[in-house]
């Protein structure tokens, strides 16, 4: 079984900014030296790294106590209209899978995909399908990372909250990854303390206490139209209340991995850290003295 964190941990997607090398070894190295506790692989233009590669980063973040996860390539779509990109997707995911799990990383996030030409109920049901046939060929392989749904910003996009807490329940070994700028993104709305109450109730109702105590998050500013998400933003450059949403976080003792997807990666991953760890101060007791 999984340990439950003590707290929420704060990294960012891909080599932090600072970093002198384009090397998930050397961005280990960069995470520490920021003051961070996390790091998001990103595989999203593909699988380019090797096993090799993949074993030494798994050793790296070992000695400096990093927790990593991963993000699946883009262009996965479990609900394309030719079998042969569908079956080449499902592949993709599986890979990744194996991957991460070589790698180290406790979780691997994913776009699921398109409606394209299909209702949205008949793509909630051929990504049911697909991911029940993934989640169980991973259990048999004995794959130790988890496999987490994106909540997605594009209304286009399979991903609405709704779907992504049914499909978890529903599949065994499928979590989510709750992406608040996507979340507010699409629905055009979700950016108060009340708003962020809800989702993560509604969270804890459909999935449980542990869905709360193992999260993984991405944050970030976004920009978005009728059509739902058009770019991200740095947090103090849109109109998220992250305040009011780290808040909730705290309120509802989440734990678990916070990733900072913002174009100003670490500064925004330190600037929540930071607020985050002001917060938990502010709202416990000072010690009593004599």
């Amino acid at each position: 079984m999984t340990p439950v964190p003590e707290h929420l941990h704060f990294g960012v997607a891909g080599i932090p900014n600072s970093c002198p090398e384009d090397s998930s070894l050397k961005a280990i190295e960069y995470v520490i030296s920021s003051g961070l506790e996390a790091l998001e692989l990103e595989f999203v233009q593909g699988l380019k790294m090797s096993q090799e590669t993949a074993g030494r980063v798994k050793l790296k973040a070992q000695e400096h106590k990093i927790r990593l996860s991963a993000h699946a390539p883009y262009f996965i779509n479990l609900n394309a209209d030719d079998p042969g990109k569908k079956i080449q997707s499902q592949d993709l995911l599986l890979n990744s899978l194996r991957l991460a799990a070589t790698a180290g990383a406790t979780d691997l996030v994913f776009h699921a995909g398109y409606y394209g030409k299909k209702s949205p109920e008949e793509t909630y049901s051929t990504i049911k399908a697909t991911l029940k046939e993934i989640t169980s060929i991973a259990r048999s392989e004995k794959l130790g990372t988890r496999l987490r749904i994106e909540t997605m910003g594009k209304k286009s996009q399979f991903g609405s909250l709704d779907e992504v807490l049914s499909l978890c329940r529903e599949i065994e070994g499928l979590f989510p990854c709750l992406d608040f700028a996507h979340i507010y993104a699409r629905e055009g709305r979700v950016n108060s303390y009340l708003d962020f109450h809800r989702v993560l109730s509604k969270v804890e109702k459909k999935l449980g206490r542990s869905a709360l105590q193992n999260a993984h998050i991405h944050i970030s500013g976004v920009k978005f139209n009728q059509t739902g998400e058009t770019k991200h933003l740095n947090l103090e450059e849109s109109d998220f209340r992250f305040d009011e949403w780290l808040q909730a976080l705290h309120d509802f003792e989440v734990r678990g991995t916070v990733i900072c997807e913002s174009p100003s990666l670490e500064a925004d991953a330190l600037l929540l850290k930071n607020l985050y760890c002001n917060l938990q101060e502010k709202m416990t007791p000072a010690a009593q003295t004599d």
